[in-house]
């Protein structure tokens, strides 16, 4: 075990800790490469880790002697000497036009590169214009600026390195950053009991196929010809229902782009390859735009026999409707529409701040505080009383300490695995002491990262009304509702919430501009509401003349 590091050498302990976790839980998977950069790093001193690590941390994979400044370490391009005799750095890789005129100044093109027009006057992007138009081969750094007193090294094993920070994190999204926001104390997260045999990939395929669809991702998102990526994409499988689930958000990305461009048999064709949650009714609009109606009915009458959502339910409801009207078909009952409990106030236009705001001020009171949390609160309580689910240390829900909230969150298993613990969870709304229970939870918990708890806008005397006024009966219905799918139903909450301390009561009240309407999951919400007897408003503003 080697010794400490000293703190200014956090980014080097970090990666140290990395590359443990990764060759413990790893082993199996590792390529023959990947094993070898592992034990030779580690053999490496510590001047010759630390340079290549805060290579590895930086963005690109080019850096000039002269930016590397790092006085922990000293002399750099000593220190780097070990990783350019391993193959790790170059110092003499061959780069385009684009690589060196993003490596110099203004001023350093215009001295070293060949350029007809040299006026000083031009702006960097018209001299790179200029270099672009030649053609000019790739060469090393050297070859480019022969007098220019600096060094380049390339960093080679970049990719190498993002494979084992794939494996670490379980996605490319999240960096080594994430260390030093913790270590910085800015991000805090919850302590998850991690089994070593807990990772993001159970086989080398799993790894190999998530940078197969990420770079399906990247070459779209780039603006690759749609027909290179499909066929590719399509023909992806995996055992794996994460990946799965990746190439299906990818289908429904690249579907929408084909509707959007009006290459609807394209589109369809990717949305029925697609498990997306939204990929079922967006067929049938396409359909209804290629006219043809009778499949379209028939489709949204066999997605109407089991809706994978109340918002897909919705959404079938209105299209049975509409087509069955075009078509002389049987239209569906439709459901009772529940009739809102209407607001309206006329405000002078506020100087700044939103209609939100305004209706804040107008209502608040000392005795009937409100304030403005959309969906901010109701999701904070949701978080604080089931944490222990949440957090529950299932298998593949956590494999490294940097998560916000399990893996699974939003994928169709995530309730199902956890049903007992929620029930549990919810159980103590029963409990006279659940007030007291959540407040010891908010003070134990309180900046950890949650994908529900928003520390910023809770604070403890907000919680404690909040606990005083909102009923058990109430945070039960919107909590179970919100384990429906809490994907969808943690939005299109009313805006405002106005206690009323002394009656121990509230009601919630969603804000409407002039113009503005009731959206989908607001209406949602306000039958729900309705149902369950929660009091909420809906007010509509309009303008006073000035």
């Amino acid at each position: 075990m080697p010794a400490p590091l000293p703190p200014e050498l956090y980014y080097l302990s970090n990666f140290r800790t990395a590359l443990v976790w990764v060759g413990g839980r790893y082993a199996d998977l590792l390529t023959t490469e990947e094993q070898a950069f592992i034990a030779t790093f580690q053999q490496l001193q510590w001047p010759s880790q630390a340079i290549l690590v805060r290579m590895i941390m930086r963005r690109g994979s080019h850096f000039r002697l002269s930016k590397l400044d790092y006085p922990e370490i000293g002399d750099c391009l000593k220190a780097a000497q070990p990783a350019l005799e391993l193959g790790w750095l170059s110092d003499d890789t061959a780069l385009t036009t684009s690589e060196i005129a993003d490596l110099l100044r203004k001023d350093e093109l215009l001295a070293h590169l060949p350029l007809a027009d040299k006026r000083a006057a031009q702006k960097k992007t018209e001299l790179v214009e200029q270099l672009l138009t030649q053609d000019l081969p790739a060469q090393s750094f050297a070859s480019w600026c022969p007098v220019l007193e600096d060094q380049l090294l390339s960093l080679q094993v970049g990719e190498l390195c993002d494979r084992l920070r794939l494996m670490f994190f379980g996605n490319l999204a999240q960096d080594w950053s994430e260390f030093v926001l913790a270590d910085l104390g800015i991000f805090r997260y919850e302590a998850v009991d991690i089994s070593p045999q807990s990772r993001g990939f159970q086989s080398r395929q799993d790894i190999d196929d998530y940078l197969h669809v990420r770079g399906l991702r990247v070459r779209f998102e780039e603006g690759d010809a749609v027909e290179t990526i499909v066929p590719a994409l399509l023909a992806f499988s995996s055992s794996n229902p994460y990946l799965c689930g990746r190439q299906s958000r990818l289908l429904f990305q690249i579907a929408q782009h084909e509707e959007k461009r009006g290459e609807l048999e394209s589109a369809l064709r990717l949305y029925q390859r697609s498990t997306h949650g939204q990929a079922r009714w967006r067929q049938i609009r396409v359909l209804e735009s290629l006219n043809r109606y009778t499949e379209a009915y028939e489709q949204a009458s066999s997605f109407s026999q089991q809706p994978g959502s109340d918002e897909e339910r919705q959404r079938l409801e209105r299209a049975l409707t509409r087509l069955g009207r075009k078509l002389g078909r049987p239209v569906p009952k439709q459901p009772k529409v529940t009739s809102e409990s209407r607001l309206e106030v006329a405000l002078a236009v506020p100087e700044r701040g939103g209609v939100e705001i305004a209706v804040r001020n107008h209502l608040h009171s000392d005795d009937a505080p409100v304030h403005y949390l959309e969906n901010t609160l109701l999701c904070s309580l949701f978080g604080l009383l089931c944490w222990d689910a949440i957090f529950a240390p299932l298998p593949g829900a956590f494999f490294h300490p940097f998560h916000t909230g399990p893996v699974d969150l939003y994928s169709p298993e995530f309730y199902p695995r956890r049903h007992l613990l929620f029930e549990q969870c919810l159980a103590r709304l029963e409990r006279p002491d659940y007030p007291q229970l959540m407040l010891e939870r908010y003070r134990e918990k309180n900046g950890i990262q949650s994908p529900f708890v928003v520390w910023a806008l809770l604070d403890e005397p907000l919680l404690q009304m909040a606990l005083q006024c909102i009923p058990a009966q109430d945070l039960r219905a919107c909590f179970s509702r919100m384990l429906q799918d809490l994907k969808a139903n943690r939005a299109g909450m009313p805006d405002l919430i106005q206690f009323y301390p002394q009656q121990q009561r509230y009601r919630m009240i969603e804000v409407k501009g002039p113009g503005d309407r009731l959206q989908d999951n607001q209406k949602r919400w306000l039958a729900f509401a309705a149902q369950h007897g929660i009091a909420v408003d809906v007010c509509y503003v309009s303008w006073l003349a000035a």
